[in-house]
C-alpha cells in the first residue's frame, strides 16, 4: 500500500470520528490503568460493568490494597482470568505506592515494570492519559493492518513498528484509537461488513464481502 492510500485512509476514519477515544469508563489515569488490565480476554462493556461495581468501592492503588485479594476478586469475578488479575491489581497497587508515591508513571519502563502491564497496555495508558503519539496493537488492529494492507506484519510488535513508520504524524495521536474501532464494528472477524466500510475502495483485502 502506497503512503497517499494510507494518508486518505485516515482522512476518511478521522472525517467520519473527528475525536476517537477508548470505549473503556475512565476518569483518573489510575482508572484506565486497571480498566486496560482487566481488558484481557475479556470486552470494554464486560470491564465497564466489573469497574462500575469497582470503583466506587477502591479507585486509588491505597484503596486497593486495603480492599484485599477477596474483595477485588468479588468486585471483578465476572471477567476471564480473574483470579490472576486481582493478584496484579494488588501487586501492581502495591508497586505504585512504594515507587511513584501512588501515582501512574508516565514512562514507558515504569510502566511496563508493573505487574500485570506489557507493552500493549503501557502505550494504551501512554497515547490516552498522557497524550503520547503511541499505537497499541491489539487483535483487532493486528486483523485491521494485515487485512487492508495497511500495515502487514506477522505479529504484534512488526505491526506497531510497520504503523510507527507509515503513519503520517497528523493522525499517529489517534491511529489506535481509528483502527481499534473500525476493528471492532466494521473490519469484523468472522465477516467484514465491507459494504458499510468508509475504505473500502482504498483497502487491499481480496476477498471482500460485497453484501453488508
Amino acid at each position: 500500500m502506497n503512503a497517499e492510500k494510507r494518508r486518505l485512509i485516515f482522512e476518511r476514519l478521522h472525517a467520519e470520528n473527528p475525536h476517537p477515544t477508548t470505549e473503556l469508563m475512565w476518569s483518573t489515569p489510575f482508572e484506565l490503568l486497571v480498566a486496560v488490565a482487566l481488558s484481557a480476554q475479556s470486552t470494554d462493556v464486560g470491564v465497564n460493568k466489573a469497574t462500575a461495581q469497582l470503583f466506587p468501592v477502591a479507585n486509588t492503588p491505597g484503596a486497593i490494597v486495603e480492599l484485599g485479594l477477596d474483595g477485588v476478586k468479588a468486585h471483578i469475578k465476572t471477567l476471564g482470568l480473574y483470579n490472576n488479575k486481582a493478584k496484579n491489581l494488588i501487586a501492581m497497587s502495591e508497586q505504585l505506592l512504594s515507587k511513584h508515591d501512588g501515582n501512574v508513571p508516565g514512562e514507558r519502563a515504569a510502566l511496563e515494570a508493573l505487574p500485570g502491564v506489557g507493552r500493549k497496555t503501557a502505550n494504551v495508558i501512554l497515547n490516552t492519559a498522557f497524550g503520547e503519539p503511541t499505537i497499541a496493537v491489539d487483535t483487532h488492529i493486528f486483523r485491521v493492518s494485515n487485512r487492508t494492507k495497511l500495515a502487514p506484519g506477522k505479529n504484534v510488535n512488526e505491526v506497531e513498528a510497520k504503523l510507527n513508520k507509515v503513519v503520517a504524524k497528523p493522525f499517529r495521536q489517534n491511529a489506535h484509537h481509528w483502527l481499534i474501532l473500525h476493528g471492532r464494528y466494521t473490519c469484523l472477524a468472522r465477516k467484514p461488513r465491507c459494504g458499510s466500510c468508509v475504505i473500502e475502495d482504498l483497502c487491499e483485502y481480496k476477498d471482500k464481502v460485497d453484501l453488508d
